[in-house]
């Protein structure tokens, strides 16, 4: 049986410095015990002795193949369908009709929604069937489109699979689940064609200083993700999604997060979400 290798408060730091320089995410002193048990297996599958030849070989490895197995690691967390219900429900309710109409008013016939953070990509898809079932029979008429983007390789792949357990379909709306899913002899769910034509995944680093995007999206759900980065990170990201949004668009983020009710760019409409000004 293998002992685990001990973080030492030193490789721990320099790990940390690491993974806040390449990614924004700031990982407290408390957290010294969860990467530690997240990294042991790879420490020890490529055989090294301590965590500082670890280190070593992640800062002279030019691929960057061993930087994106570590914020695999490091970034991983569990998540499921129909997460803070509540901006779903505002979205359907309030959010997609005013821009359905609108934008037939405008004669656009565009619609884009950012998942920033996508994880394994319940979040997204969600964001999809709502689309459906707005735009309905008329979806065909209509650019409908989510980019679901994260800076994992190993979600990504899981959300393009698109297949869920029990647990993770479990607090879904059922006329959705019915709509949009078949569940195979396994008793695993999978997410329908229609719905999953409507994403697109990709890898995206966050905190880049500009992002690659030709237009504006109309709404931006980046939630759960700004409490891993500092303040600094944080003000940073907040004005390139404000780039990114079109006028009067809306920005959700995590219950646990907030802009502060003063951000002269987003007037604050409810509890973790905001309009662009």
């Amino acid at each position: 049986m293998n002992v685990p290798l001990q973080l030492e408060e030193r490789e721990y730091q320099l790990i940390r410095d690491l993974v806040y320089t390449k990614f924004g995410i700031n990982l407290g002193a408390h957290k010294q015990a969860l990467v530690a048990g997240r990294l042991n297996k790879i420490v020890r599958q490529h055989g090294f002795p301590s965590f500082m030849d670890y280190y070593t070989f992640l800062v002279s490895d030019d691929s960057g193949t061993a930087l994106r197995t570590l914020v695999n690691r490091i970034s991983t967390n569990h998540t499921y369908f129909n997460r803070e219900s509540g901006h779903f429900e505002y979205l359907e309710s309030t959010v997609l009709p005013a821009l359905r109409e609108r934008l037939v008013a405008e004669g656009d016939r565009h619609v884009r929604i950012w998942s920033a953070g996508c994880s394994s990509g319940e979040e997204s898809y969600t964001l999809a069937m709502l689309l459906l079932e707005t735009f309905g029979k008329e979806a065909g008429e209509w650019r409908l489109g989510v980019l679901a983007t994260d800076i994992s390789e190993v979600v990504l792949e899981k959300a393009r699979a698109g297949l869920y357990s029990d647990e993770n379909v479990q607090k879904l709306p059922d006329h959705l689940r019915r709509r949009y899913f078949q569940r195979g002899k396994d008793g695993m769910w999978t997410v329908s064609p229609a719905v999953r034509d409507l994403v697109l995944y990709r890898r995206l680093n966050l905190i880049r200083e500009r992002f690659p995007f030709k237009r504006r999206f109309h709404a931006i759900f980046c939630r759960n993700v700004m409490i891993y980065f500092d303040a600094a990170t944080r003000a940073g990201l907040v004005q390139r999604f404000s780039d990114c949004l079109e006028p009067g668009g809306h920005l959700f983020i995590g219950h646990s997060e907030s802009l502060g009710r003063g951000d002269a760019r987003f007037n604050y409409l409810r509890p973790a979400l905001y309009q662009k000004i």
